[in-house]
């Protein structure tokens, strides 16, 4: 059974808690204790059922206010798959916050309130969502029992998206018109809106297929670990373990290790306790060589018909998230896989408008700035282009005087 990771996006009050409420609460993905800390809790809505808003709510600023600060992760299942659910904030204060939900997942569900139809920040979700690479999108129109379930409305507020998403070059965009508060077309389909023909949000998460976009011939595995016992029994054991960040790896694969360019061939692949003839995306394996060569923690396992790009100048996307401003004149670091390493901001090309997306130069990033820069790394960095290899084309931005995180890097060229 696959997984499908997912988050919500939409602006504060477009219902994102609820419809994730909504969604664990009609297939009884609710535990018997947070179904009775529901009942008995203040926060009621407007008819007196049940705010199921507050099963994704876990700070207390956000039960108080009623808005998402923090990224909550849920996890359910159906007979058909299992799922991760990212309740992603939809203040542009947390712009953060949401692109740290949203790096994983492989499809995005923006909502957009019938009353409203598209805003500002339905622009700036879109564009981050472009930004990120995600393939699948799904654009529910929420509060539709505000607007008397209308056709017409939805219909509009279609039409204005699509010019949005083609502008934004979305290309897999399914619409579903929904209330998450009644729960129509959220799990069963909606006897309140006979005229949408489509099916209801929970059996097109079931059925889309992300796989698809998840699967790359550029085969990468950072070693995270050489295995080197020593011991009577193995003293010839060597093995390079690590997760298979894309691709796939085969015995008798012809391999380069990266960044000393030295070239070898796959002589067997354990799995634990077993051998595998193939190491697929995802997996954590450990590779041995037909040669024994010079590898360390922080080399990468490539296959040698696709290599990555090598270098020190880097052009990225960044996003910005910490609370001092980024500063050209300091050294920072920078983490990509396994490997860490020192540098500098060689140029800001230009900065996003995420509400218009309009660029425009600039000198300085602060806290949720997104825009693009170019990096010079102390070491060669081997990566793929993000659009070609989400799992081998971005890198962190560390604080060296903290070690905190305070960038999110995308490749988009190297220099």
């Amino acid at each position: 059974m696959n997984i499908l990771k997912f988050f919500t996006a939409g602006s504060v009050d477009d219902g994102k808690s609820t419809l994730i409420g909504r969604l664990l609460y009609d297939t009884d993905s609710i535990l018997a204790d947070q179904l009775e800390a529901l009942q008995h809790a203040n926060r009621k809505n407007d008819d007196g059922t049940i705010d199921l808003a507050i099963l994704t709510d876990g700070l207390r600023a956000e039960r108080e206010q009623g808005i998402t600060i923090d990224v909550a992760y849920k996890y359910f299942q159906t007979a058909k798959r299992k799922f991760i659910i990212a309740d992603t904030p939809g203040h542009i204060q947390y712009t953060r916050n949401m692109v740290t939900g949203a790096s994983t997942a492989n499809l995005a569900i923006i909502l957009i309130d019938a009353r409203n139809g598209v805003v500002e920040q339905t622009i700036r979700h879109s564009y981050l969502v472009s930004l990120l690479g995600i393939k699948h999108i799904v654009v529910c129109v929420n509060k539709m029992d505000m607007v008397a379930y209308s056709e017409t409305v939805f219909e509009a507020i279609i039409e204005k998206y699509k010019a949005l998403a083609q502008q934004l070059d979305l290309k897999e965009v399914s619409y579903i018109p929904v209330s998450a508060l009644k729960g129509d077309n959220i799990v069963q389909k909606s006897e309140q809106m006979d005229w949408y023909e489509g099916e209801s949000l929970l059996h097109f998460l079931e059925q889309v297929d992300t796989d698809l976009q998840d699967q790359t011939s550029l085969a990468r595995m950072p070693v995270q670990w050489v295995i080197r016992p020593q011991t009577d029994q193995l003293h010839d054991y060597r093995g390079y373990a690590g997760r298979v960040l894309s691709g796939n790896f085969k015995v008798n694969d012809a391999v380069t290790i990266l960044p000393s360019g030295s070239s070898s061939t796959i002589s067997k692949i354990e799995f634990f306790d077993q051998e595998l003839n193939e190491a697929l995306v995802g997996q954590s394996v450990t590779i041995h060589l037909k040669d024994n060569i010079d590898i360390s923690r922080g080399d990468t396992l490539v296959n040698s018909l696709a290599l990555p790009n090598e270098t020190k100048l880097i052009e990225a996307d960044l996003c910005w998230m910490d609370a001092r401003a980024l500063d050209t004149s300091l050294t920072y670091l920078i983490q990509h896989n396994s490997t860490t390493t020192r540098c500098k901001i060689d140029e800001v090309i230009y900065k996003v408008d995420i509400n218009t997306l309009e660029k425009h130069g600039a000198t300085e990033f602060k806290l949720n700035d997104i825009g693009r820069v170019v990096l010079k790394t102390a070491d060669v960095l081997a990566f793929d282009l993000y659009k070609e290899n989400r799992a081998n084309g971005s890198a962190i931005l560390i604080d060296s005087r903290s070690n905190l995180t305070i960038g999110a890097l995308m490749f988009r060229a190297a220099v």
